[in-house]
């Protein structure tokens, strides 16, 4: 699993403006200072960036990633970061020792929900909390409308429950089942929505994002992706679209800093 680094720098904006306030801030309140945090799937560092947005200081961050360009990007960013490489699909394996918090941004609806349960097991036993972010939700809201939005909307969704190297990824359902999980293990748990909205401003993000759920409908089977992608892009100059996510904020029992 990796990205272009080109997209994750074109999203890192519209995510900023997407997340649950509340939960970034509670999130960074378990980090606290001195603490540990575990990003997966780190990209470029992202996630920690969020963070030191909001004030965030004084917390030891471990940036996890299969993706050693991604990684070589984060590190010049995040010298103060530790830099770790891996498979995130083995549980077992990953750098949890001392961990306060796990973070995690635009993964949870890539992966299974055997892995997912494995994760929230591994927090369990050592008390560690999770803020998974921009977990995609399964709705997508066009302006202009246009006769095969939701086809599309349907064919993409079913391409999300794929095997992304994880097995059958959760797809739109990923923080709704989450949620359960750890919910399941004595976690208190938070959902907030965090929806992209993107107008013209961000027209090359758009673009990017057209190509991608077209190519994903298209692989699905849908035959008229091509033509819904051109549609969409000549009406780029004036158009808009909202992308739903979920934020998910999991606190462990026991720990002083549940509501």
């Amino acid at each position: 699993m990796g990205f272009d680094p080109r997209w994750l720098a074109l999203r890192e904006p519209a995510d900023g403006v997407a997340r649950d306030a509340s939960l970034l801030r509670r999130a960074v309140a378990l980090a606290g200072p001195g603490g540990c945090v575990l990003d997966l799937g780190c990209g470029t560092g992202s996630t920690l960036r969020a963070f030191e947005d909001v004030g965030a200081s004084g917390a030891g961050w471990r940036l996890f990633d299969n993706d050693a360009d991604l990684l070589a990007r984060a590190a010049v960013l995040h010298p103060e970061a530790k830099i770790c490489q891996g498979d995130l699909a083995e549980i077992d394996a990953l750098p949890l020792g001392g961990v306060r918090l796990v973070t995690a941004s635009a993964l949870f609806d890539l992966v299974s929900r055997d892995w997912v349960a494995a994760l929230a097991a591994r927090l369990a036993a050592q008390g560690a909390a999770l803020y998974a972010a921009l977990s995609y939700d399964g709705v997508m809201r066009w302006s202009p409308e246009d006769a095969e939005d939701a086809a599309i909307t349907a064919q993409f969704n079913a391409h999300q429950r794929g095997d992304k190297g994880f097995g059958a990824a959760l797809g739109p359902e990923a923080a709704e089942t989450a949620a359960g999980i750890f919910a399941s293990l004595g976690y208190e748990v938070h959902l907030a929505p965090s929806p992209w909205r993107l107008g013209p401003e961000v027209a090359e993000m758009q673009s990017l994002l057209l190509a991608g759920i077209a190519q994903a409908a298209g692989e699905a089977g849908y035959t008229g992706a091509e033509g819904w992608q051109a549609r969409r892009l000549r009406a780029l100059a004036g158009g808009w679209a909202e992308i739903g996510h979920l934020d998910l904020l999991a606190v462990p029992p026991g720990d002083g800093r549940r509501a």
